[in-house]
């Protein structure tokens, strides 16, 4: 038999709650325990915070009479005078000079205190016993007339346990629960409208990217009122809206470009073969047939140029590469009678690369520079640590082209073939997926197309040796 364990609700509203009831039991329990601990040890702490509180209140109210002797307490006291009369066992008041000689006595008399008390002049508290019974007493100076007094109350343990069992321990039970209360509710309040005010833009926020298709992916997320802590992941779904979109458009217009591309050599290989009488040439057919099979080719080729995961990375001898990419094209640059010179530096770049990735970009620079070269010049290609360059001597290419040069399916007009467009998107793509950088510009006369490492990125490997130049020419 098998128990199913039960789901735990994935919900942020939830956990804050759960979080905020932790927290204001905890505040509780600690309240709780802090009021016990100190009616717990009131008779250390508390008796003396209050007797010392309670005798300065007296001593503000001592009278004097015009001899400047106190002779008694003012009318707000003497209402409490049956305190002392009533319990004149368990409390009393006096007031002495500074030779400790008492001027004023509250009912209990001089009785109440014992020799040892009488002499004690030090301010502070201290404790004596009387009958058995143990008694808190404090000292407080005060100035009068240019003299100093010495107001001294006493209270026994018992009345003021009676107190503090009778009306403070009550009073602080009753402040524990009012204090719990409020404390439940109104911050129960405030937690329930916060969550409300904070979740509402996320709310939001999830509606907008429900209603986000490939129709409307031009739409993004809206942050200005996103919580700062969520912001970043809005931007980061709003970057990878733009990726998602650019890819979305890139293959719409490849596919419709592609197919554009094809539809013109398919109808004429239709239409020769309709018109093809029996035992005619067909060397312009299969000329139609190979343009359109290297099409293929090429589409395929950058359909994987344009995906990462197609790589395999290593360190590459980049010198190495474009010297079997100028060998591999020698019969296509002596059939075109352009000569091709490859030159390298003494200090040889490893990359880190796909070796056929590079090859292929290597062969399409030089292939797209020996189409365009004129009969009888030059096609130079050079590699040092960090660039590759390869330069005609052709008619070059007109300044406002320069930057659509590597979009798919431009051709240039000088091209001696007719090829599908596609060689220098190739190289574009392949670019990129390593992070390389890849531009043109005007020579004079000719074309440079360069390949260059850009500063900081990871997918460089650089080993600088010491090797001899490799100079090589080839017709």
């Amino acid at each position: 038999m098998s128990f199913v364990k039960p789901a735990v609700p994935n919900s942020l509203s939830l956990r804050v709650l759960l979080a905020y009831v932790v927290g204001v039991t905890l505040s509780i329990l600690l309240t709780i325990l802090v009021a016990l601990v100190l009616t717990t040890y009131r008779s250390d702490l508390l008796l003396k915070a209050d007797l010392t509180e309670y005798t300065r209140d007296l001593v503000g109210a001592v009278r004097f009479d015009g001899m400047g002797v106190p002779d008694g307490l003012a009318a707000s006291e003497d209402d409490d005078r049956w305190i002392y009369e009533s319990l004149k066992e368990e409390t009393a008041y006096r007031v002495l000079d500074e030779s400790g000689r008492p001027v004023l006595t509250s009912a209990a008399g001089e009785g109440f205190w014992s020799p040892a008390e009488s002499r004690q002049l030090v301010p502070g508290s201290f404790n004596f016993e009387r009958g058995g019974v143990r008694m808190h007493s404090v000292i407080e100076p005060f100035e009068h007339g240019g003299r100093t007094w010495y107001f001294q109350f006493a209270a026994s343990t018992r009345i003021m346990g009676f107190i503090y069992q009778e009306f403070t321990l009550p009073f602080i039970g009753a402040g524990v629960v009012i204090f719990s209360v409020v404390l439940l509710v109104v911050f129960g309040i405030c937690a329930y409208v916060t969550l409300g005010y904070t979740l509402g833009p996320l709310r939001k926020l999830s509606e907008s990217a429900t209603s986000i298709s490939p129709r409307t992916l031009h739409a993004r997320l809206r942050t200005e009122a996103v919580p700062s802590e969520i912001a970043p992941l809005v931007h980061s779904f709003n970057r990878a809206l733009d990726r998602l979109e650019h890819g979305y458009r890139v293959q719409q217009e490849f596919l419709a470009t592609a197919a554009h591309e094809l539809k013109t050599p398919l109808a004429l290989i239709r239409a020769q073969v309709e018109l093809r009488e029996e035992g005619e040439d067909r060397d312009s057919l299969l000329g139609d047939v190979e343009h359109m099979t290297r099409q293929v080719q090429q589409l395929l080729l950058l359909a994987e140029a344009s995906e990462v995961q197609n790589y395999g990375f290593a360190i590459i001898d980049v010198q190495e590469v474009a010297q079997d990419v100028v060998a591999h094209l020698q019969r296509m640059a002596e059939a075109a009678h352009v000569h091709v010179t490859f030159s390298g530096s003494a200090s040889v770049a490893r990359w880190q690369a796909d070796r056929g990735a590079l090859f292929t970009l290597l062969k399409n620079l030089l292939e797209n520079a020996i189409q365009h070269a004129p009969r009888g010049t030059e096609v130079r290609v050079e590699v040092d640590a960090a660039t590759v360059t390869v330069r005609d001597s052709g008619p070059g290419v007109d300044p406002q082209q320069l930057s659509q040069m590597f979009s798919r399916f431009w051709r240039g007009a000088h091209r001696r073939d007719q090829g599908a467009g596609l060689g220098l998107a190739i190289c574009r793509e392949i670019a990129l997926a390593h992070g390389w950088g890849l531009s043109a510009h005007r020579a004079d006369p000719g074309l440079l197309l360069r390949l260059s490492v850009r500063m900081g990125s990871s997918g460089l490997a650089k080993v600088a040796s010491e090797e001899p130049s490799h100079h090589g020419d080839i017709h």
